[in-house]
């Protein structure tokens, strides 16, 4: 029998990371902590810790950051969407992060277009959080990162493994007899990948708020999917719900799914027991759970829902 409490990670218990990715030495990004809470994640590190390890055909993760800490730019093979849990954040992409940005508060949600390198500070006044769902099971695979970030990272003693694994020269760690560092990618390489506008890039991968709070007046509005405010076919779908569209019917998935709180108080409940989740904790149903979710309290409520969907995790889908 599945012990549900094992599949729900609060907020306070969350443990982190300080040295997860290559740029964890490097000023003005070595004060982030990085969370691996489903899935194995994409760190290099061998510190990270993984809260429910129990594949879902997605990964979720989180980024903490104190003002003015920057997570360096980065691709992923797979989707990459973030919401944001607390603070305000910017996000900006391309080669030098300076084809486009947009700055994001709490509750808004963006559908990273793949295959561009993106990054994001905390531009707010206090620690914020922003939680990340990341397509398929390996994550894509793990990391890519801008050159500059790699040879920045190498100027402070870490170096990053074509394997995929980091080593601390400050530590006294050296490559392994017979391993090479990651490359960086060539001119060429670079030269392919896209550089968007933010005037491509926000109508098609933005979606704030309060719009799907309007837009969950009476179902659950679908944020990522084939039909979704965001269109694309990631390998899972993004649902948002709110009290309006909140329901007390039992139901279940034929896959395991994950509920988010972003705001208020919600109240699960399934046979034989039931949980208050509070916004930042993350719950993973059982797959063929009867369940519902509602808010247990008066007030402004909203959590996102996550399932997978079974089409392959890549590339943003274009149709």
């Amino acid at each position: 029998m599945t012990n549900i409490q094992d599949r729900i990670v609060r907020y306070g218990d969350l443990k982190p990371c300080k040295t997860a990715f290559i740029d964890a030495h490097t000023p003005g990004s070595d004060q982030k902590e990085n969370f691996t809470i489903i899935g194995g994640g994409v760190s290099e590190s061998p510190d990270q810790h993984v809260h429910i390890s129990t594949p879902h055909g997605f990964n979720i993760g989180a980024a903490g950051q104190p003002p003015k800490c920057r997570n360096s730019l980065h691709d992923h093979r797979t989707a990459e969407a973030f919401f944001v849990l607390s603070g305000r954040w910017r996000f900006f992409w391309g080669r030098w992060g300076d084809a486009g940005e947009v700055v994001l508060e709490k509750g808004d949600i963006f559908n990273i277009p793949t295959g561009i390198f993106r990054g994001f500070e905390n531009i707010g006044t206090d620690y914020g959080m922003i939680m990340a769902i990341l397509g398929g099971d390996d994550a894509g695979g793990g990391v890519m990162w801008a050159p500059q970030v790699i040879e920045d990272a190498a100027d402070h003693g870490l170096i990053l493994a074509e394997t995929g694994k980091l080593y601390d020269t400050k530590k006294g760690a050296k490559l392994p007899d017979g391993v090479q560092p990651m490359p960086v990618m060539s001119d060429a390489e670079l030269a392919q990948r896209p550089e968007p506008t933010t005037a491509e890039v926000l109508p098609n991968h933005v979606a704030r708020y309060w719009d799907l709070v309007a837009l969950a007046d009476h179902k659950p509005a679908t944020v990522i999917g084939e039909y979704g405010v965001l269109r694309d076919k990631p390998g899972f779908e993004v649902d948002f719900i709110t009290r309006a569209s909140a329901t007390e019917d039992m139901h279940s998935h034929d896959r395991p799914s994950v509920l988010m709180p972003v705001t208020g108080h919600w109240r699960v409940t399934w046979e034989g027991g039931s949980t208050t989740l509070a916004p930042g904790d993350t719950m993973s149903v059982p797959e063929n759970m009867a369940h519902n979710a509602v808010p247990s309290m008066t007030g402004e409520a909203a959590l996102y829902h996550i399932i997978g969907t079974g089409d392959p995790a890549g590339l943003t889908w274009k149709g």
